[in-house]
């Protein structure tokens, strides 16, 4: 009896991450041609992209209050950033004010718009526990804002 509980309770349990990949997976979309994407706003009211940096798998919150991509110093580790070689700089956070490397990153991708020599600020020490796609990244995009969907497109 013990297991069946335990096998009803594990497919349970598989469906309803299934159900959530699925609902993950449905707020995003992209069309190759015109390199226009659409992100639906998640249930924490940000919105969130799937992408790279240089060429290594990164989940960004796009900020459009961000200057600048930016990560933790952990997480430029992560990525093999060798950022104790950028501009070293001071910055106000929401934590207060903290160390900052200012560099360059080869490429960012979203979808299938890619941008290269973007701009990508480390802050040492920084709990911070997503990468932000910033302004060196989105101002060289259109983006539209709309009921909970943003849209952004790549200028040819």
């Amino acid at each position: 009896l013990t297991t069946v509980w335990l096998l009803i309770g594990t497919a349970l349990f598989l469906g309803v991450q299934a159900m959530q990949q699925r609902a993950e997976r449905s707020r995003f979309s992209f069309d190759a041609a015109s390199g226009r994407i659409e992100l639906k706003r998640a249930p924490d009211g940000h919105f969130h992209w799937p992408g790279t940096l240089n060429g290594i798998e990164v989940e960004f919150l796009v900020d459009t209050g961000a200057t600048s991509v930016a990560m933790s110093s952990d997480e430029a580790q992560r990525l093999g950033l060798d950022y104790k070689k950028g501009r070293r700089g001071m910055t106000s956070t929401a934590n207060g004010v903290a160390p900052i490397y200012v560099m360059k990153a080869d490429k960012v991708s979203i979808g299938d718009i890619t941008l290269h020599q973007i701009e990508v600020s480390v802050i040492e020490g920084a709990g911070l526990p997503i990468t932000l796609l910033g302004m060196s990244f989105l101002n060289r995009l259109e983006m539209k804002q709309d009921s909970g969907q943003m849209t952004l497109t790549k200028r040819f």
